[in-house]
């Protein structure tokens, strides 16, 4: 008792032992919860949990229907909400302005504060239009409207939406900075990873609603492990207590005394604690399992001198790839650099300006659309996932449509429910259905993390892991992206593009290449008046020997890193200790060498296009 006093004062906000239902349907009951000065809280947990109520109600938006809610006085509190709605009429700076005023902040620190603001999140004109902001640059005007209030504390849901590479850096560098304290809600775990310092999981399966430990997601991650390995190893010992008062009752009481009666009672209590603890541990997770057709063609799409321009804008230039079975591709880039073109080009969807995409002979390809165009918002969720409406064929079996529906958290109530009137998430899944009824050579997959929840994302990813075909993957998380991928394909929105063993190649080069456009802009006047500057040099006769057969030397690379892998895994290798050194070792530099190539190819491949281009 004393300790739960002395974290209600502490707390800038506290809730304590807090109930919230829709309907007929509860969120969450019994959840107590706070946030301290100085502190970094992610908030995560299944859809549907509760987690943006959660967040409505610390903002004082929300009652709860039991409970307590304990602010400190004179707190100020920002809330940025999923989706902000601004009006198309006004500018940046009326929008800056008038979030401050109703902040209550005197005109004169307003303005200051308006303008200090506009700075740290890089508008770069307060008189801009918000009628011309991409989803990006709103949801940065909406930080900043809370931003400008110079709050104690701000409560975020799910502000990494719409954010490019970009976004997400100027985002995780506000929030690491930031004097307030605040809270976010986020389905993005590298964000989570690299922000909070205390994380927070919102779910039925805990006894108290709620699982709170400070630090890292990752920490979290293997806290919440060992919290959960305890409660099975609780249940097991519960349960075991329970079949040795079952057996008692079995064989009756030798008298009516009080003692019998007590453990009559006691035993009857037990199995009430067993069926609830056993409710809470049992999770259900979506089925998501995509079937190859295990074809073993060397090359299912070869992409040679691939190019795209919308208007006078160039999106794609010259774009070499091969796609062959067991490939992971990332294709990364900031928003509105190409990616969904490229993957609409390979999935025929568009046709390219030059070059050509070649397919293996009667290749199955399955592409996932991030707008979800295969789905028809007026059909009910039943004909959705069965042509029929009775049952599906899957991997040549004959499933039931309500085991179907239920693999992927739909209730049979659902199945009658047109499409329009699921949530983002529901109908992302509702695709996932479709899709995993195809046999599949090729995976296209577009942003297939929008909407889904983090316990849905990680059986995904195993799911792109297990799957033997190529996946092509378009999506703004990067742990899937890293956990996933072991090639990227770099765009940078102006044509160029380039090939990266990891995320972190990807990022270095855009940095340079970025870097290269502001020094070009820079000094475009001084060179219009000295003359041109040094012309780009073409590729050496042995850096063009070089440049055609990196894909051969990459393909014999990895093949390689493969062997070693596997050879890593072997049973007799792997207790053997000596041997599981070595062969660690010839893995290692297996990689560093796939790394090395990659990198070499994105450096030719970068002074060819700029010859190319001059």
């Amino acid at each position: 008792m004393v300790q739960q006093i002395g974290a209600v004062m502490a707390a800038l906000i506290y809730c304590q032992k807090i109930q919230k239902s829709f309907g007929a349907k509860a969120l969450f009951h019994g959840v107590s919860f706070g946030i301290t000065e100085g502190e970094r809280v992610g908030v995560v947990g299944p859809n549907g949990s509760g987690k943006s109520t959660l967040l409505k109600i610390l903002a004082g938006l929300e009652s709860p229907d039991e409970g307590t809610v304990t602010r400190r006085q004179r707190l100020r509190v920002a809330y940025v909400a999923q989706d902000t709605a601004f009006s198309e009429v006004h500018t940046v700076g009326d929008i800056l302005h008038e979030s401050a005023q109703q902040a209550g902040l005197p005109k004169g620190e307003a303005e200051i504060r308006v303008y200090e603001v506009v700075g740290r999140v890089g508008f770069s004109d307060v008189s801009q239009r918000i009628d011309v902001l991409s989803g990006g640059w709103r949801k940065r005007l909406a930080i900043a409207c809370a931003i400008v209030q110079d709050p104690d504390v701000i409560l975020l849901d799910e502000p990494t939406n719409h954010m490019d590479a970009e976004g997400l850096l100027w985002l995780e560098q506000v929030l690491l900075q930031a004097s307030w304290a605040w809270v976010l809600v986020s389905h993005d775990r590298w964000f989570l990873e690299q922000t909070t310092n205390k994380m927070a999981e919102l779910n039925s399966r805990y006894e108290d609603g709620i699982l709170v430990f400070p630090g890292t997601y990752t920490s979290f991650l293997e806290k919440r492990e060992a919290f959960q390995h305890a409660q099975e190893q609780q249940a097991q010992a519960l349960a075991g207590k329970v079949r040795r008062e079952e057996a008692w009752l079995r064989q009756g009481a030798k008298a009516r005394t009080t003692k019998a009666k007590y453990r009559v009672e006691t035993a009857q209590a037990l199995q009430i604690e067993l069926a609830e603890t056993s409710t809470r541990l049992r999770q259900q997770d979506v089925g998501i399992d995509f079937v190859a057709s295990g074809r073993k063609t060397k090359q299912l799409i070869e992409v040679a001198g691939l190019s795209k321009t919308f208007g006078a804008r160039p999106i794609l230039h010259n774009l070499e790839l091969m796609i062959s079975p067991g490939k992971a591709i990332g294709i990364v880039g900031q928003n509105g650099s190409g990616k969904s073109t490229l993957l609409k080009l390979l999935a025929k969807e568009l046709e390219p300006d030059e070059g050509f995409v070649k397919y293996a002979d009667k290749l199955q390809m399955v592409y996932f659309d991030q707008q979800r165009e295969q789905l028809d918002p007026k059909m009910t969720l039943r004909r959705t996932l069965s042509d029929t409406g009775h049952t599906v064929t899957y991997r040549g079996q004959t499933v039931h449509l309500v085991g179907w529906a239920k693999r992927f958290c739909f209730q049979p109530e659902q199945l009658d429910l047109p499409v329009e009137r699921l949530s983002g998430g529901e109908q992302a899944r509702a695709v996932m259905a479709r899709f995993m009824l195809q046999p599949a050579d090729v995976l296209i997959v577009d942003e297939p993390t929008n909407d889904l929840d983090i316990p849905t994302r990680e059986i995904l990813e195993e799911s792109f892991k297990e799957f033997s075909g190529a996946l092509v993957l378009v999506t703004h998380d990067r742990f899937m992206l890293e956990k996933v991928c072991k090639e990227f394909v770099g765009l940078d929105g102006h044509g160029g593009h380039g090939h990266f063993a990891t995320y972190g190649q990807w990022e270095k080069w855009l940095h340079r290449q970025q870097q290269g456009d502001l020094q070009e802009s820079s000094t475009s006047r001084s060179r219009k008046g000295a003359g041109q500057g040094p012309k780009p040099k073409k590729l050496s006769f042995k850096e063009q020997q070089e440049f055609e057969g990196m894909e051969r030397r990459i393909f014999e690379a990895e093949t390689k890193r493969d062997t070693c892998r596997a050879k890593v895994e072997e049973p007799a290798v792997a207790s053997d200790h000596l041997r599981l050194q070595e062969a660690y070792g010839h893995l290692k530099e297996a990689e560093r060498e796939v790394e090395r190539l990659y990198a070499r190819w994105a450096e030719l491949e970068a002074k060819h296009q700029a010859y190319a281009n001059r």
